[in-house]
């Protein structure tokens, strides 16, 4: 009786905690755009139309409020610059890899351009595709294709720096299209508001929760616990056993407000622990001690 009074009264406080109004502010997503150029058919990098895509789309999520960070700027420490004709593999891990600061959303573009020497004329095409991935889960969060909607002329017999003029003048104007079409897609996804708690948008967060040293009656009273936070959706049980325990957590709470909560949580619970965070991965150890046996020197 008394620990059900307990465990109760610990949710209550967990909950009038996660409502309380608070100055903190929402974590809004951090943003990398990057080229995808595998395809010989695509433009590479390394071009100077590339560039100027590159320089489109970013513009546009920036004017619409999100921020949006260089990936040779945030990368140039760790990883060899300039290359060309990466894997999909490759962008993906690069992506995965910066910490400082973390990725939430990568923008996986590719260029695609064509031109038709006519006798009189030289017709151009260009098309952006890509996609939207989240980095810590590998959701998918919408693909987008953006193509001009006419073929537009350069001169007869243009050379290579006049075709590469002409595409990177049309590219941007397609690129803009699509930087348009992203924000209001992110804007959907990561709906601001006045909640300093959770996310009002559409997208869930998708978190890892591993516990280390922890028992099944442990487990058991956590569970109350992680079922009540703001924000919860669902979990599910990845793997479970005598001493660890997997959880697959998904809910509208951010990251640092779910810190929060399990550490406040194993306050309540009187569990001696650390809390581990990496990416979407929490890492909940016990500090178990040494239990003491009082022996009576006259049973012996």
């Amino acid at each position: 009786m008394k620990k059900t009074f307990f465990l109760l009264a610990g949710a209550l406080f967990l909950i009038s905690c996660a409502g309380a109004p608070s100055s903190m502010a929402i974590e809004k997503p951090n943003l990398i755009i990057m080229g995808e150029d595998a395809d010989e058919d695509t433009v590479p990098r390394n071009s100077r139309v590339f560039r100027r895509v590159l320089d489109a789309l970013s513009n546009e999520l920036h004017n619409e409020g999100f921020d949006v960070f260089d990936e040779t700027a945030i990368s140039l420490d760790d990883m060899a610059q300039g290359r060309t004709r990466r894997t999909d593999a490759e962008i993906i891990d690069v992506a995965k890899m910066i910490k400082r600061p973390p990725i939430d959303i990568a923008i996986i573009f590719t260029i695609y351009a064509s031109a038709r020497d006519l006798n009189y004329t030289t017709k151009i095409k260009t098309r952006v595709t890509g996609r939207l991935l989240k980095v810590s889960t590998g959701q998918r969060l919408g693909n987008f294709e953006v193509e001009s909607p006419r073929e537009w002329n350069a001169p007869a017999d243009c050379p290579r720096a006049c075709l590469l003029e002409t595409v990177g003048k049309y590219s941007k104007i397609v690129a803009r299209d699509v930087g348009s079409v992203l924000a209001e897609k992110l804007a959907d996804l990561y709906e601001s508001g006045d909640d300093a708690v959770t996310s009002k948008g559409n997208l869930m967060n998708g978190f890892n929760l591993v516990f280390e040293g922890f028992s099944p009656d442990d487990m058991f009273d956590i569970e109350e616990y992680l079922v009540v936070f703001s924000g919860y959706k669902t979990h599910r049980t990845v793997y479970s056993g005598r001493r660890h325990h997997e959880y697959w957590y998904e809910s509208a709470i951010t990251a640092t407000r779910l810190n929060r909560n399990l550490r406040k949580m194993m306050d309540h619970l009187g569990i001696s622990g650390r809390v581990g965070f990496s990416g979407n991965e929490y890492v909940l150890t016990k500090i178990s001690k040494r239990k003491r046996r009082n022996l009576d020197p006259s049973d012996w």
